[in-house]
């Protein structure tokens, strides 16, 4: 009985990858990190948009609790957060200065008196100039 032994491939061949076999490779990565750089930085703006919503509702709770209290809307935030002088029944601190920035890092617009409403706040999104649309738009208290 006669043994032969045969490589059925060279050696060389197995060794390791081609450069077409790495360049499909690092472009395939790069795709995937381009897709999923997208959708996490997409939802940072979502979240920072739904969290100024929320913010702006809060803040407009705040200003009723004062008026409740004192019987007047504040003329400015800043009475939410330190007693005004002459002002009685004033049972605050209502809210803390950092509350006064959205998200982005603007201060929240107030006006007293409000288009249609007792008072209006505003915060102007993420550019921080009014209108806009998307990320860059006006939210408003409703």
């Amino acid at each position: 009985m006669k043994r032969t032994l045969k490589q059925p491939v060279s050696r060389a061949r197995q060794a390791g990858m081609s450069l077409l076999e790495i360049i499909i490779v690092i472009v395939l990565i790069g795709a995937v990190l381009t897709l999923v750089g997208s959708r996490v930085l997409g939802g940072a703006d979502r979240g920072k948009a739904n969290l100024a919503k929320t913010q702006i509702q809060t803040l407009a709770g705040k200003v009723e609790n004062f008026q409740l209290d004192t019987g007047r809307l504040p003329t400015k935030l800043d009475e939410l957060a330190t007693q005004p002088g002459g002002s009685s029944g004033w049972l605050g601190p209502y809210a803390k200065p950092a509350e006064f920035n959205d998200p982005w890092g603007h201060p929240i617009e107030y006006r007293a008196p409000g288009e249609g409403r007792p008072f209006d706040l505003i915060s102007l999104g993420k550019d921080g100039q009014p209108g806009g649309d998307s990320y860059n738009a006006d939210i408003r208290y409703e």
